[in-house]
């Protein structure tokens, strides 16, 4: 039998779009001799629907464009997957596979829309074929890969037929990228066929010649993780008519490898750049975000700040505070804290959202994930942003990308290697000095590690201590080996440090998550829809305590 898999991007809540583009695959399919053709699960309502699941006369539209797919299957078979339809119930809470041949529809597998498996596609095996098909709507990383479908093809003793969805879609706070990868395995599991990422088209398959697949290439890990950003960004754009981005670029790494992203994902026409320093910035980075801003080809602004800060804290200072609650004389002093905050807030707040708007463009949030767990950004300043396309990123994982960008995609130094290089820092007061060698107090080779076991791993501080007092902790976490002794000379030393982020992931930066841009996750693990919480603030469990007194007293 000759199979089509189709690969179509599928437009979430548009049942009229999608359907209309499965009736031109049908039709593309049959003029390649096709006998069935297989699209993706959630294929006409889409995947993410927010509150269209409770609206009948959606899910009744659906089933309507579905009889029309049917109509269009003439002569040939068509499968397709949707959101179900519940005819005793007003909410639907399940997904369908539907098979169309010359006018009748069928439903040939049902599932829930959720489950406790990452890897659950709806399943059909084909009458009088040694065939299983399997439709998807998994996004990235998907579950599957090959060991998922090559189990399954041996445990049915069938060659399996996968297809996943493609496109972009999003629940709100998290966006989503869906690879569009169709796979065949035969009956003993052995690959035959993976197609390429992120691209629309038609496979045919002939189920007589099922030959093995050459071995995959070996590649980075960080390889697909790139193509599910620039294909995502490109796609979200798109999807909120957004055809211009303003970059803020501070001579750091993550706001260059945002710049580099989005000008590879859009073009550097449609990129704006804007350098905002203030007196603590150095020469150094300065320099290093002017070479990006030459080195990528775009637009580019240097619009200082230190001016407008200096006069927002003098006349915060001078302005009496009034009313019948205030004590004589009452006036607001402004701290050095309180000074950093205000350069980051003028940056996003005044410079570039005003610059966005005149240019027509949005800006974008360049926070990472660890400054994400524990909110190590300012509210209304640099976590701003229409939306934090490395926010599922570990600092790590940037600078992977940071020279993926520049061996694989760029072919040159596009970010400056002295941005690399260079030590992280916000640079809002003089002890994060980068000539100096002072930098954020995030320390990234361990604290990365740490903060993945919280947010990926959900590993408490008593799972941390106890590793750490049996010295395992650094191969627990998955960190160097040295680095926990390195900084932290006493038990005293990294408890408190402990603590203290621990006290920040589980208090103030919730409340910064929840007021985040949205997320576009690549890990299934990206703060929103994939990791539920609540403001509760830290809890010490009685095993945590116990671990605690026993090294404070040793």
């Amino acid at each position: 039998m000759k199979i089509a898999l189709i690969s179509m991007e599928i437009i979430p809540g548009r049942p009229d779009l999608n359907m209309e583009h499965i009736r031109k695959k049908i039709e593309e399919a049959k003029a390649a001799g096709a006998e069935t053709a297989v699209f993706p699960a959630f294929a006409l309502s889409g995947k993410f629907l927010g509150s269209a699941f409770s609206q009948p006369a959606f899910l009744h539209d659906c089933m309507d464009y579905a009889q029309e797919i049917a109509h269009a299957a003439e002569g040939v078979t068509v499968l397709f997957g949707s959101i179900a339809d519940e005819a005793e119930r007003p909410v639907s809470d399940g997904r369908t596979l539907l098979r169309a041949r010359d006018g009748v529809l069928t439903e040939i597998a049902r599932r829930p829309l959720h489950t406790s498996s990452p890897f659950s596609p709806l399943t059909y095996a084909l009458p009088d074929e040694n065939v299983l098909i399997a439709v998807d709507a998994a996004p990235f990383p998907t579950p599957v890969h090959g060991a998922g479908l090559a189990a399954l093809a041996r445990k049915h003793r069938k060659a399996v037929v996968y297809v996943n969805a493609l496109g972009v879609q999003d629940t709100g706070k998290t966006v989503y990228a869906f690879d569009g990868v169709c796979r065949v395995y035969r009956a003993d599991g052995a690959p035959v066929l993976t197609s390429a990422p992120y691209e629309e088209g038609l496979t045919v398959v002939d189920t007589t010649q099922l030959t093995s697949l050459a071995p995959a290439v070996e590649e980075t890990s960080i390889a697909p993780v790139y193509r599910t950003l620039r294909y995502a960004v490109r796609k979200f754009l798109e999807r909120i008519h957004m055809e211009r981005v303003v970059v803020g670029i501070s001579g750091g790494i993550d706001s260059a490898v945002s710049a580099a992203l989005y000008v590879d994902a859009i073009g550097a026409d449609r990129v704006l750049l804007v350098n905002m320093p203030s007196r603590f910035n150095s020469e150094t980075t300065k320099g290093l975000a002017a070479r990006l801003a030459e080195n990528l080809g775009c637009r580019s602004m240097i619009v200082p700040i230190e001016e407008s800060v200096a006069y927002t804290a003098a006349q915060l200072s001078e302005i009496p505070i009034e009313g019948a609650a205030a004590t004589p004389g009452e006036h607001l002093t402004i701290s050095s804290f309180v000074r950093e905050n205000m350069q980051a807030r003028n940056r996003s707040g005044r410079v570039l959202s005003s610059i966005a708007a005149a240019w027509g463009a949005g800006f974008t949030c360049n926070g990472n994930k660890a400054e994400c767990t524990v909110g190590y950004a300012t509210l209304y300043g640099d976590l701003a942003g229409f939306l934090a396309a490395l926010a599922d990123l570990w600092k790590y994982q940037v600078y992977d990308l940071a020279r993926y960008l520049n061996a694989e995609v760029y072919g040159r130094e596009a970010i400056p290697q002295g941005i690399i290089d260079i030590v992280p820092s916000a640079e809002l007061s003089d002890a994060q000095n980068v000539d100096e060698g002072k930098g954020d107090p995030i320390r990234y080779p361990y604290h990365d590690y740490l903060f993945r076991a919280f947010a990926e791993e959900n590993r408490l501080p008593e799972d941390i201590l106890r590793a750490y007092a049996k010295n395992t902790l650094e191969e627990y976490i998955g960190c160097a080996a040295g680095l926990v002794a390195a900084y932290f000379p006493t038990a005293t030393d990294f408890i408190a440090d402990l603590e203290h982020w621990w006290g920040l992931y589980t208090g103030m930066a919730v409340a910064k998550r929840i007021q985040s841009p949205p997320i576009l996750s690549v890990s299934s693990h990206a703060y929103g829809a994939d990791h539920p919480e609540s403001q509760i603030g830290a809890y010490e469990t009685r095993a945590y305590r116990k671990y605690k007194a026993k090294l404070l007293d040793f």
